[in-house]
């Protein structure tokens, strides 16, 4: 009886969140100020200090942090150890002044404007230079702002965050006014086991992990890949947690080891559901430990604090975007992103509580600052969307697909291709939902009343939240080769449903893609230079019948020249059908009327 009433009370609790959850976020998202907000107010409301609906919040929170560990798990599968050492500079540069230079600024402001010892407010000032990885990256990846340079540069930062967090530890544990709890391994050695760590994850994903989905994807057994693939996360996450260091460290670790796997996008596929879900959660249970008492106990200080945090970083990370050459709309953009105060903050107030630097009442107050701070984060983009960009936008920040419509036909590139191929969709009436990743015909798009998504049209993600596993056609218009096997096949697989059209640049082109399974594939200029032919061989005299004939046989032969070439991978195969000055089509049988050797025309 006993087990059954656990049993009901957590259906109960997860109606509860469920529900609250939807009614909050679908009415956020309806005023434009996100679903993070609608999620911690639907916390904060069903809370122990809300109405009371649900307690245990902190156990909640523990479960819900598998979100932010899944998180950083696809976040380590978009980036190639390549593009990561690309990004050195960002990581340890940028975010290393970041981190510094923040974290001393908030503890001074806490010192000279608290009663806290210059300990007390160090314990407090260093974790609100963290940033929430868990808010601003799926802001980023929503507005297919990830891979765009202001995107890259906020993550960098995140990363040495959450990188800082084991020396914040030490800092933490230095400072500390209890003896060392028995069995807790010094500053310098937990840097040894990150070290370790990172090698022995790196091999575990080389020489266990990519056999295994090797094994696996021959079995072809979809819910042992997806146990495989939640097992590398958990399994990575564990293994730093045993070590005392960050388990979204070890995640993310895992997701680089297996970045250049070609099981990357299927993983990215069965993960991506569990991070919504439990990222959505994680929000919820931040909002449930909002201590409304607190504030409303101390409703000023609250406020005039959450607002010093979100001023003083966004003040200290222009200064530093500036230094580093970054524009100053960018950099301010940059600044607000990044201002709010994190979640890894709840875990140092908790290092900082136990070592006797901080009371609980302090924790409890600076957790609602934290938790206010990142309320401020949709309001502040918002407003940087509004009054930054008045005129033409940075191309990252032109709005990408967000899941809220979706349509039969997906175009990706709406250049003079696409736009011909999209106009003959909407003329039929049936729905059509465009991408492009070029700012300027954004605009000019827009300027006709067209609306063009920015992003990537190649990724498997953002296809997905243009609403792709409903599309009855995806069709690429992408000028030029760069549409290869290996971002076609990764579609292919996501979206077996969908009639894949591609546009391709020559038989070259169409040659590397002839393998794959695309429902159909035309070269850019073919049509158009038969076309011009036409009109080239009427000007020389060509009879209207001796024209047909002419653009006929040249199909004929093109078409079984490229078949072959396919077949063959030659591009010599069947060289003896082009028609040369040597080897002209037979054209003796003229027509009638067309003696004197005068094209006839019409009119």
């Amino acid at each position: 009886m006993n087990e059954a009433h656990q049993a009901g009370f957590l259906l109960k609790d997860g109606v509860l969140l469920l529900g609250m959850a939807i009614v909050f976020v679908l009415l956020f998202r309806r005023l434009g100020l996100g679903a993070t907000l609608g999620y911690l107010v639907a916390g904060a409301l069903i809370g122990p200090h809300g109405f009371g609906l649900i307690g245990d919040a902190e156990a909640k929170l523990g479960i819900a942090e598998l979100g932010i560990v899944l998180l950083l798990f696809l976040v380590g599968l978009e980036l190639h150890p390549n593009r990561l050492w690309r990004l050195r500079r960002d990581i340890f540069g940028l975010g290393l002044v970041q981190v510094a230079l923040c974290g001393a600024a908030i503890s001074a402001v806490i010192f000279l404007t608290t009663g806290f010892s210059w300990a007390a407010a160090l314990a407090l000032g260093l974790p609100l230079a963290l940033s929430s990885t868990a808010q601003v990256l799926p802001m980023l990846q929503s507005a297919g702002r990830l891979n765009t340079p202001s995107g890259e540069r906020a993550f960098s930062v995140l990363l040495f965050q959450d990188l800082s967090l084991v020396p914040l530890i030490t800092i933490t544990a230095a400072l500390s006014r209890t003896p060392p709890a028995p069995g807790t391994p010094p500053g310098w050695l937990l840097g040894l086991y990150t070290v370790g760590a990172i090698i022995g994850l790196v091999l575990m994903g080389r020489f266990i992990m990519n056999p295994l989905f090797k094994i696996i994807g021959r079995l072809g057994e979809r819910e042992l890949f997806v146990a495989a693939g939640l097992f590398a996360v958990v399994a990575a996450a564990a293994l730093m947690e045993a070590l005392h260091l960050s388990a979204a460290l070890g995640a993310f670790i895992a997701g680089v080891m297996l970045a250049d796997s070609p099981y990357r996008h299927e993983l990215e596929a069965d993960v991506e559901p569990f991070r919504t879900i439990l990222l959505g959660l994680f929000f919820i249970a931040v909002g449930m430990l909002l201590d409304l008492h607190v504030i409303a106990e101390r409703p000023l200080f609250v406020i005039a604090m959450a607002l010093a945090v979100v001023v003083t970083k966004a003040v200290v990370m222009f200064g530093i975007a500036r230094v580093f050459g970054v524009a100053w709309r960018s950099a301010l953009s940059f600044a607000l992103l990044l201002s709010q105060g994190g979640e890894f903050a709840f875990v140092l107030f908790a290092q900082a509580q136990n070592a006797l630097l901080i009371a609980p009442e302090a924790a409890s107050l600076f957790s609602a600052i934290v938790t206010l701070s990142m309320v401020t984060t949709p309001i502040l983009m918002m407003v940087a969307q509004r009054f930054l960009n008045p005129g033409v936008k940075a191309e990252e920040d032109r709005p990408g697909p967000d899941g809220s419509e979706t349509g039969d036909a997906i175009v990706v590139g709406y250049g003079r291709f696409g736009q011909t191929v999209a106009q003959m969709l909407m003329a039929s009436g049936a729905p059509v939902t465009l991408i492009d990743n070029k700012a300027s015909q954004i605009d000019i798009s827009g300027s006709f009343g067209v609306k063009v998504m920015y992003g990537d049209g190649t990724r498997v993600d953002l296809l997905r939240l243009a609403g792709a596993q409903d599309a009855r056609a995806i069709i690429f218009c992408i000028d030029g080769a760069g549409l290869g096997k290996k971002q076609l096949q990764p579609i292919l697989n996501a979206f077996p449903k969908a009639a894949i059209l591609v546009r391709t640049f020559d038989r070259r082109h169409m040659m590397e893609l002839a393998r794959l399974d695309v429902t159909g594939m035309v070269r850019e200029l073919f049509e158009s230079a038969v076309l011009l032919g036409r009109e080239a061989l009427e000007a020389v005299g060509v009879s209207d019948r001796n024209i047909d004939t002419v653009e006929a046989e040249y199909r004929r032969r093109d078409g079984s020249r490229l078949e072959a070439q396919m077949a063959s991978g030659d591009i010599a195969a069947l060289r003896e059908q082009m028609f040369t000055r040597e080897r002209p089509l037979d054209l003796s049988k003229r027509d009638e009327g067309d003696d004197d050797g005068e094209p006839k025309r019409e009119g």
